[in-house]
């Protein structure tokens, strides 16, 4: 029995020298129109893109519904298994096995429920980074040194991501970027033991961001729905404290399989609209300077 644990290990420069300066920072709001620069937040029907349920998973707990936007064209080994579980009826009934206050919610454990369990599917090898084509645009709002580089960071749907700038490949013909996501409060990222091949049905939404996880976890999705409920899922581990009862997923769901009049129809600000560069400016520190990326969450709205 094999504890997967979420291990906070420091990145060294070696594995971010790959890295360098992405797209320039899109925050030019001039020509606006000044009603859609954010305060609640109210945005025109166009500036909001609705999530395909097939890539909507839905995690009902005791505080509210959590809904978590998948991305198979960022990590699709790690999509498919999570789908896979969920339609065996794998995570229902599972619980928050190990919750760290101000870290993360681990769990995804349904054979024992201790952290220490997997499924019968075969384990997934890792998805800590990906490549950036021309139809995945990325919004940059600053830069952060990592290593000895500067990269840009920013948003590439909900989810935040570090990214290079896209360059031309004329083996592929196609413009790609080297890009990985960030361990920001929202994002889902699977656990795994020592060995970076060993992701298989535990998985950890984030309470707060933890750099040192970034390029060592493979992030598969990111919170659009229930953000709120994030904090909430008792602190605690099971196999530290045995009369310690944890906060569980009642059930989990692909929006897609659920009855068309019980599916949440999430919706979340395009970030290419010109709304989200007004969101954005409404968010600007006094000194006229934008927050961190793990700071921000991008806009979402549930019918």
């Amino acid at each position: 029995m094999i504890n997967r644990m979420i291990l906070t290990v420091a990145l060294s420069s070696a594995l971010m020298s790959t890295a360098y300066a992405a797209d320039s920072p899109q925050t030019d709001t001039t020509n606006v129109p000044a009603t859609t620069v954010a305060t609640g937040f109210t945005a025109p029907d166009e500036a909001w893109r609705t999530v395909d349920p097939e890539n909507l998973l839905i995690i009902e707990t005791k505080y509210g519904d959590i809904g978590v936007e998948l991305y198979p064209e960022i990590a699709p080994k790690h999509v498919t298994q999570v789908k896979t579980l969920t339609r065996q009826g794998f995570y229902n009934d599972v619980p928050f096995h190990r919750v760290i206050k101000g870290f993360m919610n681990q769990t995804g454990d349904g054979t024992r429920g201790d952290g220490t369990g997997d499924s019968e599917l075969p384990d997934i090898p890792p998805e800590f980074d990906f490549k950036r084509t021309a139809d995945m645009p990325f919004y940059s709002i600053r830069k952060r040194q990592i290593g000895q580089n500067n990269i840009g960071v920013g948003f590439y749907k909900a989810l935040p991501i570090a990214s290079q700038p896209t360059v031309p490949s004329f083996i592929k013909k196609v413009n790609t970027a080297d890009a990985f996501g960030l361990h920001c409060k929202g994002v889902t990222s699977m656990a795994r033991t020592n060995d970076p091949t060993s992701a298989n049905s535990q998985f950890f939404l984030m309470r707060a961001k933890s750099e040192s996880l970034d390029k060592q976890y493979s992030i598969w999705g990111s919170t659009v729905m229930g953000f709120e409920h994030l904090d909430k899922p008792l602190v605690g581990t099971v196999t530290d404290d045995p009369e310690w009862i944890p906060d569980r997923m009642d059930t989990v769901t692909i929006a897609a399989d659920m009855p068309e009049a019980d599916r949440p129809k999430v919706q979340v600000l395009r970030t290419e609209h010109a709304a989200f560069k007004g969101w954005l400016e409404s968010k600007r520190e006094a000194d006229g300077t934008l927050p961190e990326v793990c700071d921000l969450s991008v806009p979402t709205r549930k019918f």
